[in-house]
């Protein structure tokens, strides 16, 4: 394996990686905004109160992308695979 494979493997881990953190983070984002802005729009400063809702979407989130996270992991894995058994 020269370096220019390495590379593409790191690159390619590095894609899946953020291909598989950005849903849960886009949620929680929009979810803590979404908690940000009424709390702003009510006056209530409770600082324990974003937490319950960004809990429960990002479990939920989970839930609903896990099919998508196995599918890019395992098609990964195949990559993988293939390029060792080419050496």
């Amino acid at each position: 394996m020269n370096g220019a494979e390495v590379l593409d493997v790191g690159r390619d881990a590095i894609w899946l990686t953020i291909q598989l953190c950005a849903p849960v983070l886009i949620v929680g984002l929009v979810v803590g905004v979404g908690v940000g802005l009424m709390q702003a729009l009510t006056q209530i400063q409770e600082a324990t109160l974003v937490y319950a809702p960004k809990i429960v979407a990002i479990f939920i989130s989970l839930l609903v992308f896990l099919p998508l996270m196995g599918a890019l992991m395992s098609g990964f894995m195949r990559s993988i695979a293939a390029r060792i058994a080419a050496m």
